[in-house]
């Protein structure tokens, strides 16, 4: 199924819009309950505003918060962006850390965050077990787990760890446009064969790629 989504989405990455480890893991904060879409409308002028943590550690709540106010939870994402920015400039050195542990700790960032910035600014293998991922394994018969942290382990014993950010991405971007959670387009899906849930969604061709949505996404 991994070899599937390769050949089907062979150009799979990041969607949201960053430069540095830092715009990456703001940017990924703001994504929490919103889309990519909508972060990467906001972020250019959040990114030239605030262009150093040391800027978000002394940032102007106010000010944050009317800039990212339609990400949605502005006042809860304002507090952990200043936060993060805060305990980065004080725990180490203004520099966004490349390890997990460390990454955990900040306010804010979750494994999910966590595995999103290794895997995408750092090049460190990681899973991001967001609602797509945890959908789609389950739905795929792979796993009945429904902790993120034991989906994670799992799925990492199943596919190579040099394969890890970018199955991620695969699978995101197949949960996105195919595989959604109430309608998945299962008579265009291209793992149709295999799926034990085939037929979840329509399996007539015409009515499953009414269904389907392109990227980039939303």
């Amino acid at each position: 199924m991994n070899r599937i989504l390769a050949e089907t989405y062979p150009d799979a990455h990041c969607e949201l819009d960053f430069g540095t480890p830092l715009e990456l893991l703001v940017a990924t904060i703001l994504s929490a309950q919103c889309t990519d879409k909508r972060v990467n409308m906001v972020t250019p002028t959040l990114f030239a505003k605030y262009p150093t943590v040391e800027d978000y550690a002394a940032a102007d709540r106010g000010e944050v918060e009317t800039i990212i106010r339609s990400t949605g939870f502005f006042r809860a994402k304002t507090n952990s962006i200043i936060g993060m920015a805060q305990a980065v400039c004080e725990r180490y050195g203004g520099v966004v850390p490349k390890r997990l542990k460390d990454l955990v700790t900040l306010p804010g960032v979750g494994r999910k965050t966590a595995n999103v910035v290794l895997g995408n600014a750092f090049g460190v293998p990681g899973l991001t077990v967001d609602t797509h991922f945890q959908r789609l394994v389950r739905r795929f018969g792979w796993t009945e787990e429904s902790d993120p942290v034991k989906i994670e382990h799992f799925v990492g014993e199943l596919i190579p760890k040099r394969e890890w950010t970018v199955f991620s991405h695969r699978l995101i971007w197949h949960g996105r446009r195919i595989c959604h959670a109430r309608r998945p387009a299962c008579g265009v899906c291209p793992l149709a064969a295999l799926c034990p849930s085939y037929g979840a969604g329509p399996t007539d061709h015409e009515n499953a790629q009414k269904l389907v949505r392109p990227g980039p996404f939303s």
